[in-house]
């Protein structure tokens, strides 16, 4: 609101009066000292008194309505005072404007689809329990771009960085044991593939998360060279190995009878390549597990938000030192005429 209408009540409505930000509000103490002055002046007889120029007697006025106008000056007087303190008070109003932004990440997540990831020591299955924790992951990141690269034999891109979760979770619901037809785990073309996608990236954090549950069996890249290569490109690499050590339910055959496999895992090429790309390496005995190592990456991998705040603030005091100055010509108006003599007691 412009201070170019300050002769207008609405400076003085309730509603407007709360959407002040009052720099000074120890000055609103000084409220109460102005009916003290006045009872004080009350109590000392310090007040002029003269006769009445006209044929009234003094009984008569204080006996008739015209009595009351006596009150007026001290009356203007004190609201003379109380806007004075008002404007020394510094009524305000503030916009702020907030801007935020982040340091983005770029997050791939490259999932191994191999026949070994059907393994039920994990519920209903590795994969689908790699899957769960993936769409979790997803929804609890904030204008990340993320991207998906699976993998068995053979590594493909799945998804580009993106910020469309909707697209993304939707994929993840697709992966499927059949997207990859050729057999074994190509855990060094996986990095190779994921960290393409990251060449362009110009991301202030690049990271990695690799979960396999077995040994680099298939693929034509050492997985610790694709490794060292990721490391040359500023991406961190968590691996995470899921799976227990030991026979493993894989499944029913044909007479309903629950088949049980083998299940041995070489975490050294895994520790290694955490190692190099300054990661962590992680192993998930169960989806509970699992889920506690998302979390954990989810908080070292937090995008830092950054924000700027713009202030506009004006000063509304001017208003009500204008009234408080028309209040008191008013006041010497009515003190200096005859209508100063008849308000006098």
């Amino acid at each position: 609101m412009s201070t170019d209408n300050w002769l207008s009540f609405v400076w003085f409505d309730p509603d407007q009066l709360r959407q002040f930000v009052w720099e000074a509000p120890f000055y609103f103490y000084f409220l109460f000292v102005i009916p003290l002055l006045f009872l004080l002046r009350w109590l000392l007889g310090i007040r002029l008194k003269q006769k009445l120029p006209i044929a009234l007697s003094r009984e008569k006025l204080r006996s008739s309505p015209l009595s009351l106008l006596r009150f007026v000056p001290d009356l203007l007087m004190a609201m003379v005072l109380s806007l004075i303190i008002i404007s020394l008070a510094r009524p305000q109003i503030t916009n702020e404007m907030v801007e935020q932004w982040t340091e983005g990440i770029d997050i791939i997540l490259a999932i191994d689809i191999s026949e070994s990831m059907q393994g039920q020591d994990f519920q209903p299955n590795r994969l689908e329990a790699a899957k769960a924790v993936a769409r979790d992951f997803i929804s609890g990141r904030f204008q990340d771009r993320i991207g998906l690269v699976i993998f068995s034999g053979e590594a493909y891109s799945l998804s580009p960085l993106t910020t469309d979760y909707i697209l993304l979770k939707n994929l993840i619901d697709e992966i499927d044991f059949g997207k990859i037809q050729k057999g074994g785990t190509a855990i060094g073309s996986a990095l190779a593939v994921a960290t393409n996608r990251m060449r362009e990236s110009t991301a202030n954090t690049k990271v990695i998360i690799l979960l396999s549950d077995g040994d680099n069996t298939a693929g034509n890249i050492d997985p610790v060279m694709a490794a060292q290569l990721a490391h040359a490109f500023e991406i961190t690499i968590y691996t995470i190995v899921v799976g227990k050590e030991g026979r493993v339910p894989y499944g029913q055959n044909m007479f309903g009878q629950t088949v049980y496999m083998d299940n041995t895992v070489d975490e050294t090429n895994l520790r290694e390549i955490a190692r190099i790309a300054e990661g962590r390496f992680y192993r998930a005995t169960d989806n509970q597990a699992l889920e506690n190592i998302f979390d954990l990456i989810d908080e070292y991998e937090k995008a830092e938000i950054k924000e700027t705040r713009y202030r506009d603030t004006i000063d509304y005091y001017v208003v009500y030192l204008k009234w408080a100055v028309l209040l008191f010509l008013i006041w010497i108006l009515l003190k200096s005429t005859f209508m100063g003599n008849v308000l006098r007691d």
